[in-house]
């Protein structure tokens, strides 16, 4: 017979039925491709008052250690990308540290949305698998909700119709004027910046081997990287027309099997996600789990509030309880 905390550490190893779920199904796809498994998820659609905590930043550098963590790494890595996007810095350092352990062989999976930065890390992959229900986005730098690449394009009329017509000027003063100082050169930079890099990965990866490959990544970047073309940043851009622009795309339909398990794992994600205080999980077919939640504040005399807390990881799952759904009240965030 097991004595009571012979019985709490082996609840704590099962962890709660969410733990169990997702072991259970990213273990499956483990089996059934023999590549490494590793699910990076955001809970953005679930916790939207989060806002930029859920998305790409430098804390899941952090996670994606402790998922490589005792990998083989020579099995490559199947990596499942949910994700709203994020900050260009922490995208191109999570790319670099990934080539480095896989040197390339990696697969990433998009079961439903990988926008902006998350588009990036797609395209930094040999191969990226979408279904008919999948979305990339866009990858044209935001300041605030305003496009670089637009701000670039406004500028540049203000200074044509001024040039033909001075007349112009008193229109144009007023909206030119809303720019702070050097902001046009700061957006000139952050195009050349996200462009290049994703150049530079489809260059050496996804791309290498296409004929034409220069034409090939120019295309991609036209499509992908300008605003005039996309016309908005949370544009969706379907398994076809991903597959048009020239991106290497593999059709999750074309094997059941495959799809029947992304998705069971993309579902329970979601479950945990909607369910629990966790808003960002990143975890590997063996269970090496890192999870950010929402954080419980208590304040003497007044009811418990949620409050993130930026950057802190929840404790590890044998020392959670996701099993009981905790209310989310908004967070009062500078973005």
């Amino acid at each position: 017979m097991s004595d009571w905390s012979q019985l709490v550490r082996e609840l704590g190893q099962l962890g709660s039925s969410y733990d169990v779920l997702r072991r259970k199904y990213t273990k499956r796809l483990y089996n059934y491709t023999k590549r490494n498994v590793i699910c990076y998820y955001s809970g953005w659609l679930q916790k939207p008052e989060l806002g930029a905590l859920c998305a790409v930043n430098d804390t899941d550098k952090n996670g994606l250690m402790t998922a490589i963590n005792g990998l083989d790494a020579t099995k490559g890595l199947d990596l499942i990308l949910h994700t709203p996007g994020g900050d260009t810095a922490a995208t191109e350092s999570i790319v670099d540290y990934l080539w480095e352990k896989f040197k390339g062989d990696i697969r990433c999976f998009v079961p439903q949305m990988a926008m902006s930065a998350g588009t990036m890390i797609a395209c930094s992959c040999k191969e990226i698998w979408m279904g008919k229900h999948s979305s990339l986005g866009p990858v044209d730098p935001q300041f605030g909700n305003i496009p670089a690449h637009g701000v670039i394009e406004e500028f540049e009329r203000a200074y044509r119709e001024i040039v033909d017509d001075p007349r112009t000027i008193p229109v144009w003063q007023p909206i030119l004027a809303k720019y702070p100082p050097a902001f046009i050169g700061e957006c000139k930079k952050a195009l050349d910046w996200s462009n290049s890099l994703v150049a530079a990965w489809l260059g050496r990866n996804m791309l290498k081997d296409t004929e034409g490959s220069q034409e090939a990544i120019a295309t991609v970047l036209r499509e992908l990287g300008d605003h005039s073309v996309n016309f908005a940043h949370n544009r969706h851009l379907s398994m076809k027309k991903c597959s048009e622009i020239g991106l290497t795309i593999k059709a999750l339909e074309s094997d059941q099997k495959l799809q029947d398990i992304v998705l069971s794992i993309h579902h329970i994600y979601f479950h945990t996600l909607s369910s629990t205080p966790s808003f960002k999980i990143i975890q590997n077919h063996n269970g090496a789990t890192f999870i950010l939640q929402a954080q419980q504040q208590i304040v003497v005399g007044q009811m418990p509030q949620r409050q993130q807390v930026a950057g802190q990881p929840g404790p590890p799952p044998e020392q959670q309880n996701l099993d009981v759904p905790v209310p989310m009240e908004p967070v009062n965030e500078e973005l």
